[in-house]
């Protein structure tokens, strides 16, 4: 077991360094993530627009970030798995095809969200 480095604020933002790095590459690399940016800045200027209430925001907010953390874990599962097995592996096959299952789901019931909270008040805001 090894000693854990005593806390610092230089090898703090050292981390969120690496973080945003990670944010950057998501956005660069990743054609869904695009569509989540555009969808994601759509829902919020929406959202804005229509004068969401405390816990409206925080149904799509929370929302959002399902969408976002599921995205970021499946390309971070997907490239350990072209790393690990750069050729063709059923079974990593499966595991990347769970993962990119996992961000659907996480986009499915944000959409339903979304409509449950926007539905309503966009209806009324047309009429």
């Amino acid at each position: 077991m090894t000693e854990r480095e005593a806390f610092s604020l230089t090898s703090r933002a050292r981390s969120f360094g690496h973080a945003f790095r990670g944010i950057g590459r998501l956005l660069a690399t990743q054609h869904n993530a695009w569509i989540h940016a555009a969808t994601t800045a759509a829902v919020l200027g929406l959202a804005l627009v229509l004068g969401l209430g405390r816990w409206e925001w925080v149904a799509l907010l929370v929302a959002i970030a399902m969408v976002w953390v599921a995205e970021a874990f499946n390309t971070a599962i997907e490239q350990l798995c072209d790393r690990i097995s750069p050729e063709h592996d059923l079974l990593i096959g499966h595991t990347k095809d769970v993962a990119a299952g996992g961000v659907l789901i996480a986009a499915g019931v944000a959409a339903i969200i979304g409509f449950l909270v926007l539905g309503p008040p966009l209806l009324a805001w047309i009429r």
